[in-house]
């Protein structure tokens, strides 16, 4: 019984890695390219964008930054603004469509878009990830192929495990699959090679795999709550346009169109944010970044993310609620005031980067999706000279037929 398991298992692992091995193979090595991205990006943008820092340097409100901003992108309303504590760090001012800008933070002077080819170079990659660079109505078909494929992926790393277990439990048995041997023929190194990958990643890998199930399909998100012991939030309504933290569109300079008729959109008003940004900065005095987007009624209060990590971990995040008008703190959550889904969710989606572990995290992230790219390598290799074996052994019977 065991031993028929074993067999039927050992298939289902071969024709799955066979069937989706080339797009496992090309979100593995694009995973390896995004491993450092939020680093590279930053330092990117501290490269192009780094100003000297005068003796007496204090870094402007975020007011007056947002009015340099205005100035700098006519005809385009921020929507959002991220202030750094590092004051020879730039100040980035997102705008609509996606655009940015980067601002010397002592005189508001335009320091210009952001590492533009280097984003562009990443939202490639990511594009390739994601969807297999497929855009249009075309994505959700590369959406549905890379999500399959993850699918298939989890499913050969976990049963990658069990076959990794020696028929003969001895201790020279182990050996031949958990370390790398030198001096071997293709065939047993390609084998060697799957097996010491294979099991040293083997529990890191399935991590990173199963965190993007969330990120593929509803089902897993909602399958994240049902373990955690909580309830999934409800289907939220087909989303519009963006909106800010009060609920409504974002505000737009120049004019709307509706139906056949223009008018002109509310100017940005974002009076009382320096005193919001001061009351954050105080409620959390080890910041590392502050940011906020904008939009909703002049009476919204404003939301600003106090950011103490490095982007990707969100148990050193603060998200601080602040009145317009009085500056009074109305609400404050952090990581650990969520409810058990959305904090196994949030780690979920982290872990899948390796970034909720910071650079040690991602590090390890970057070499198991390495890892994965030999282990599909070599198990295609394996199967293919398993089918060349076999029809090396068909062949006799075919010419014997052929000559009756």
């Amino acid at each position: 019984m065991v031993k028929t398991f074993r067999s039927v298992l050992f298939w289902l692992h071969l024709v799955t890695g066979v069937v989706a091995g080339v797009v496992i193979l090309v979100m593995c090595v694009t995973g390896v390219v995004l491993t450092y991205e939020k680093q590279m990006l930053e330092w990117s943008d501290r490269r192009s964008g780094s100003v000297p820092l005068p003796a007496d340097a204090r870094p402007l409100p975020p007011e007056t930054l947002l009015a340099s901003a205005a100035v700098a992108e006519a005809g385009a309303a921020p929507t959002g603004i991220t202030l750094r504590a590092d004051h020879r760090a730039p100040v980035t001012v997102t705008f609509e469509g996606g655009r940015s800008r980067l601002l010397d933070p002592h005189t508001g002077a335009d320091l210009g878009e952001p590492s533009p080819r280097l984003r562009a170079f990443f939202r490639s990659t990511t594009s390739w990830h994601r969807w297999l660079a497929m855009e249009g109505t075309g994505r959700g078909t590369g959406k549905a192929i890379t999500g399959a494929a993850n699918l298939g992926f989890l499913f050969i790393v976990l049963s990658g495990m069990y076959l990794w277990l020696p028929r003969i439990r001895s201790w020279i048995q182990f050996k031949q699959v958990l370390w790398f041997r030198g001096g071997l023929p293709a065939k047993a190194r390609d084998f060697n090679w799957h097996n010491v990958i294979g099991i040293w990643s083997a529990v890191p890998l399935a991590v990173v795999v199963a965190g993007a199930v969330p990120i593929s399909y509803s089902w897993g998100g909602t399958l994240v709550f049902r373990l955690a012991g909580e309830a999934p939030p409800q289907a939220a309504a087909r989303p519009g346009p963006p909106s800010g933290p009060g609920g409504a569109p974002p505000a737009r300079n120049g004019r709307e169109r509706r139906g056949d008729r223009d008018r002109e959109a509310p100017a940005l008003d974002v009076r009382g944010l320096d005193a919001a940004w001061a009351a954050a900065r105080a409620d959390v005095p080890a910041w590392r970044t502050i940011s906020t987007r904008f939009g909703g009624p002049p009476s919204a209060p404003f939301v600003l993310t106090v950011d103490q990590g490095y982007g990707g971990q969100p148990q050193y995040r603060t998200t601080v609620t602040v009145d317009r008008s009085s500056a009074a703190i109305q609400k404050r959550e952090t990581f650990g005031d969520l409810g058990p889904g959305r904090r196994l969710r949030s780690w979920l989606r982290f872990a899948h980067t390796g970034e909720i572990y910071g650079i040690p995290g991602q590090t390890i992230a970057g070499l198991v999706s390495a890892g994965g790219a030999v282990l599909v390598y070599t198990g295609i290799a394996l199967a293919l000279r398993r089918w060349w074996a076999w029809m090396r052994r068909r062949a006799p019977e075919r010419d014997a037929r052929k000559a009756a």
